[in-house]
């Protein structure tokens, strides 16, 4: 009799650890934007991203493999790019949405459409990082959000800023005493000291000419950049043809001493998204920084023949 107890319990004891297995995780609630609460019932495995920052967030953290929809624009890494698209911030495409059957959509806090996938039954977690201290908060609210132990995602956050320190320490002294205009696109608008890109500038001790009492990204005045005399000038592609054109500017210093740091497209993703790749844009600012400094002592040098 006793051995037919002793039997029983250990049968119990394994079905109960079976079952043990087979229950969901705790119950995850985290805020998002708009200061919600935004229950998450298991680690989500199908995740659709309308948010390239986002995107990049999730393979950041080691959990590219479950992402099943992207928005049009997220393009890094480079695995992403055979998952299917599903519109974009401003056009998603609800129907493609739901049949991939998410079990978490990340958007950002302007995305159309949020509303309807939310009424519709999906999980919409809204995030959209803005300046550095929104990449560190997107950063642990998606970590947490994916179920990714906080030491693990901590780690990675650790060695995303060890990169952007060691930018920053990269810089000549010469490199910190130059004045930046940063161009964002050719209409022309800019990016202030209160922009991602502002705060990175910021961060490494060089002036910006936009000062952030303009607003993140202001639509400047042409001649306003000729007055204000930057030391340096940053630009996406894009911007190079039309900046020749505009009046006064082959007078500015840095045009006459080729102080232009023309980013590919690529590298203009890289810099304007408030996400894990900050390293790597700081470290694309540093480069054009110190070039620029090197490129302003050769003018006078004294074999140079040329001054500033």
């Amino acid at each position: 009799m006793a051995d037919l107890l002793r039997s029983w319990a250990q049968s119990l004891a394994l079905v109960g650890a079976m079952w043990g297995c087979a229950l969901p995780a705790q119950a995850v609630i985290v805020l998002d934007d708009r200061q919600q609460k935004v229950q998450i019932a298991q680690a989500p495995q199908r995740i659709v991203s309308l948010l390239p920052s986002l995107t990049e967030t999730v393979c950041a953290l080691q959990q590219c493999h479950k992402l099943v929809g992207l928005d049009r624009y997220s393009n890094w890494p480079e695995s992403v790019k055979a998952i299917p698209r599903v519109g974009g911030g401003l056009d998603p495409n609800i129907e493609s949405i739901v049949a991939l059957k998410p079990d978490l959509v990340l958007a950002a806090g302007s995305t159309r459409g949020a509303d309807r996938l939310q009424a519709l039954g999906l999980n919409v977690l809204r995030l959209e990082p803005r300046n550095h201290a929104d990449a560190l908060r997107v950063w642990r609210t998606v970590a947490q959000a994916l179920n990714v132990p906080a030491a693990d995602s901590d780690k990675v956050w650790q060695d995303i800023q060890q990169g952007v320190q060691a930018a920053v320490a990269s810089l000549s002294p010469a490199a910190r005493q130059q004045r930046v205009y940063f161009e964002v696109s050719p209409a022309p608008y800019g990016a202030s000291e209160s922009s991602f890109m502002g705060e990175t500038l910021k961060r490494m001790g060089v002036g910006n000419i936009l000062p952030a009492s303009m607003g993140p990204f202001p639509q400047v005045n042409p001649e306003w950049v000729v007055q204000a005399r930057p030391d340096v000038i940053m630009a996406g592609d894009s911007s190079r043809a039309s900046m020749a054109q505009r009046p006064g500017w082959s007078r500015l210093r840095a045009m006459q001493g080729q102080r232009l740091c023309v980013f590919t497209p690529e590298e203009s993703d890289m810099l304007v998204r408030a996400g894990p790749r900050m390293a790597e844009g700081a470290s694309l600012m540093a480069g054009c920084l110190n070039r620029a400094a090197a490129q302003a002592d050769a003018l006078v040098s004294p074999n140079s023949g040329v001054l500033r």
